[in-house]
């Protein structure tokens, strides 16, 4: 399953989601584009307003500057994740702390 941690200024997405093999993986498929998207579009706006790290199944997103164009960017990626949970609840989860 993937989970997607949402805390403060900070999204942690990790794991695998499971839905079919490696490679034939839409909802693996669905996020990686959501978020890498999202990374590549906010350091084009301005790429000092976030940090983040890739390790093997793992994403960490820092936001540095949270100003209105970031703020709709991971706003977007959210509800895009949120629509993802909903229609594969096994293979995707979201935390909020």
């Amino acid at each position: 399953m993937i989970k997607v941690i949402l805390e403060n200024n900070k999204i942690e997405v990790s794991g695998h989601a499971n839905f079919d093999d490696y490679g034939k993986d839409i909802v693996c498929a669905s996020v990686s584009t959501l978020v890498i998207s999202t990374i590549n579009n906010i350091i084009d706006v301005d790429e000092d307003s976030i940090l983040y790290e890739e390790n093997d199944n793992k994403i960490k997103i820092e936001i540095k500057n949270n100003n209105e164009i970031v703020k709709k960017l991971i706003n977007n990626m959210v509800l895009m994740l949120e629509s993802l949970e909903k229609d594969y609840p096994k293979n995707i989860k979201i935390l909020r702390r």
